[in-house]
């Protein structure tokens, strides 16, 4: 009989007779409405994400730490004190084992222009750094962070009692020297133009280390290498001083290589060699600040 027809006092679900709350809110409710509506708000604010509002990590190479394989190309002239500066920079860096490529600079700068994966080279020459940097291999601007001389290197004792880099061109003088395009071999063609010497070797050897062991095992008399080398091997061989006025400064540049697989150590192995540290180690191997 009453079919949809609401009981009596509600008309769509409001009392009869008295205001309707959805509509026509009483004065405790509306004073209510804008102390929840700011609670609200702070609660929603303080279960928000921090994403939110903190900026995320930048993640750059300031902030982080090295790691992993550090793979160095260095000429061999460096060999000695890089092994010395590379067990301090893995000690310093926790994390970080330091891999050396020696070789003759000119070799080295062919293989990295040939692709061979490497993080930093350091050179003998600006030279074998200007073949990376024109290939643009190089990232940033290499920076010189040693300087080396010549000195002519003689067996123990030297038996055949050279003196001047005249006694070089003696016909009966086997001298040995390194490749016209290796720094060692340029360093030595420079002082014979220097000395005013013509000087016909037995031998012309892709690095440094070739010409050292030749010398030290008796293969030949004497050989044009770095003050550092003879400083290094005073106890199987001898030195012989260039003069002032023959000899000859060579600059070592060391540089990031672009794209290098760890960055990171690369960069920090640079500023380590180029810092108090490492140029303590580099002169206690005879080397020269650089200039």
């Amino acid at each position: 009989m009453w079919g949809n027809v609401p009981p009596v006092g509600f008309r769509g679900g409001t009392r009869l007779g008295q205001p309707s709350r959805r509509y026509a809110p009483s004065r405790r409710a509306r004073a209510w409405v804008g102390p929840c509506v700011v609670v609200a708000a702070l609660f929603l604010a303080g279960c928000s994400s921090p994403s939110s509002s903190t900026p995320a990590s930048s993640g750059t190479s300031g902030t982080a730490k090295p790691s992993g394989t550090l793979v160095v190309f260095a000429a061999t002239s460096l060999t000695a004190a890089f092994d010395k500066i590379g067990a301090q920079f893995e000690k310093a860096n926790p994390g970080v084992t330091v891999k050396f490529n020696y070789n003759g600079s000119s070799s080295l700068a062919t293989q990295i222009t040939q692709g061979a994966p490497a993080d930093v080279f350091a050179s003998a020459s600006p030279t074998n750094m200007k073949t990376v940097t024109d290939a643009s291999m190089a990232s940033g601007t290499p920076q010189n962070f040693a300087s080396n001389q010549a000195e002519i290197i003689v067996e123990s004792g030297n038996p055949e009692h050279i003196k001047t880099v005249s006694d070089l061109a003696n016909p009966k003088i086997k001298v040995v020297v390194c490749a016209p395009d290796v720094p060692c071999g340029a360093l030595a063609q420079a002082v014979f133009k220097n000395a005013g010497v013509t000087v016909k070797p037995v031998s012309e050897e892709t690095n440094v280390g070739g010409v050292i062991t030749k010398v030290t095992l008796g293969e030949a008399d004497a050989g044009v290498v770095y003050v550092t080398d003879v400083k290094a091997n005073q106890s199987k061989s001898d030195g012989v001083p260039v003069p002032p006025d023959q000899n000859q400064t060579t600059q070592y540049p060391i540089a990031e290589i672009k794209d290098a697989p760890n960055h990171t150590a690369a960069t920090a192995f640079i500023s380590y060699v180029l810092g108090p540290d490492g140029q303590k180690v580099l002169a206690s191997y005879g080397f020269l600040p650089p200039g």
